[in-house]
Order: C-alpha cells, then structure tokens, then sequence
C-alpha cells in the first residue's frame, strides 16, 4: 500500500483542513497480562468451576486456529500548523506499507 508523506487533512486541534505530515506508528505490545489472566488476578472467578476448559473438544475441532497474514495500518498525522499529532480512526489492512 502507498501513501502520500503529506496530505490534506481535517485537524480537530485547529478546526479546518491543514496539511499534514503522515508518519506509521511503531508496532509495540499493548499490555503483558492477557484478559484470562487479568481476571483471576481479580479473584472474581478463582475457583468456581473449570471456567470452560474441559468441557470442549479440542482448539483444532472448535477454533480457527493460526495468525492473519496482514496487520492493520497503524498512521499518525502531524499537522505542520499546530503541531499536533492525531491518529487514524481505523486501520486498513496490508502486508506492506510505503510512503512515497
């Protein structure tokens, strides 16, 4: 996917459209504790059964297994009058991304 190093854009800092540099986010981890675990951290659940997990069949009968092959977009926009950087609503996913 190509992207353009600078275009026009609505800048909610400013209120009105300004030319923006746009510069990819660096891929970091988000958290080291996953929801399963943050939860019996919490002690809501700790004990109370086998909270599901031998009463199903095995991963491969019941899940998609494997990872995606494309990552979504991660851009931020910098607004050259203000100075502010603001990021993408959503990404779009692509295996590659290029700023010409």
């Amino acid at each position: 996917m190509k992207i353009k190093k600078e275009t026009k854009r609505y800048c909610p800092i400013c209120k009105k459209s300004t030319t923006q540099t746009v510069s990819a986010a660096k891929k970091r981890e988000r958290g080291s504790l996953k929801f399963g675990s943050r939860l019996r951290k919490r002690g809501s659940n700790r004990g109370i059964g086998n909270q599901g997990r031998f009463s199903r069949k095995a991963i491969s009968a019941w899940k998609r297994t494997g990872s995606k092959v494309s990552k979504k977009t991660d851009l931020r926009y910098k607004c050259k009058e203000c100075g502010k950087s603001n990021m993408q609503k959503s990404g779009i996913r692509s295996k590659k991304v290029e700023f010409v």
